[in-house]
């Protein structure tokens, strides 16, 4: 088995417009390794989210390619790309992306029931009481607080035991306190399950906390070295 998890080759994505085209990124290379954490960092409107969209296969290079796992993503259909990200590839959103009409616990079997697990429930509430949510699995979304919104959304992506954690500004909607505490769980959950954690972020600080950074600036990338994280 091979210890790289995700390779990106060449990726480039252009977009047109009335003005001409736009190359959002620029013939990108890059290798990450099994249990990496990997920042992908850069200025506002650098490309930084286009990438982790292309590496989850929810949007299309225009040209290149990425290989999770060994797999070709864009030799697979629409359909197939889906059932790649169902089994190997959990993701923790700013905006949390809850089911406002199901509950704490709903929410995280949901992904297991689709898998098909008929231990669902049981595997969801073992991890809401993980992330500290033993006493809310029958609330709904809106009754819960940010940092405890964030938390089921963590709960939902780990219950599966991804292969790879793609976070899009996990704390970005979150107060100072509230995303330490969301970091500091989702660093945990990540060394306890050995996944490959790749995150989109703009602060410093969490960045530091990664093994390596990716840094996008004008449609291309830098990537350092592995290198001990600070805090994690």
């Amino acid at each position: 088995m091979s210890d790289v998890m995700i390779a990106a080759q060449q990726v480039s994505k252009s977009v047109r417009d009335a003005t001409g085209t736009l190359d959002i990124l620029r013939g990108v290379d890059f290798v990450l390794h099994r249990g990496e954490t990997v920042a992908i960092v850069g200025a506002s409107g650098s490309g930084k989210s286009t990438l982790l969209s292309i590496v989850a296969g929810l949007d299309t290079p225009t040209a290149g390619t990425v290989h999770i796992d060994g797999t070709d993503i864009f030799a697979l259909d629409e359909d197939q790309r889906a059932a790649l990200r169902a089994q190997k590839v959990g993701f923790v959103f700013q905006s949390f992306q809850l089911l406002g009409n199901l509950t704490a616990l709903e929410n995280v079997m949901l992904p297991l029931e689709l898998a098909g697990r008929r231990d669902a429930r049981a595997l969801a509430t073992q991890m809401l009481q993980r992330v500290g949510l033993g006493e809310r699995l029958g609330h709904y979304p809106k009754v819960l607080s940010g940092g405890e919104q964030q938390r089921v959304a963590l709960a939902r992506a780990f219950v599966v035991r991804p292969a790879v954690l793609l976070a899009d500004e996990p704390t970005g909607s979150l107060d100072f306190a509230t995303g330490e505490r969301i970091m500091q769980l989702m660093f945990e959950l990540n060394r306890e399950q050995g996944t490959t954690l790749v995150l989109v972020t703009h602060d410093p600080a969490i960045a530091q906390r990664c093994e390596r950074r990716i840094t996008v600036e004008a449609g291309r990338v830098s990537a350092e070295p592995p290198r001990q994280p600070v805090g994690a």
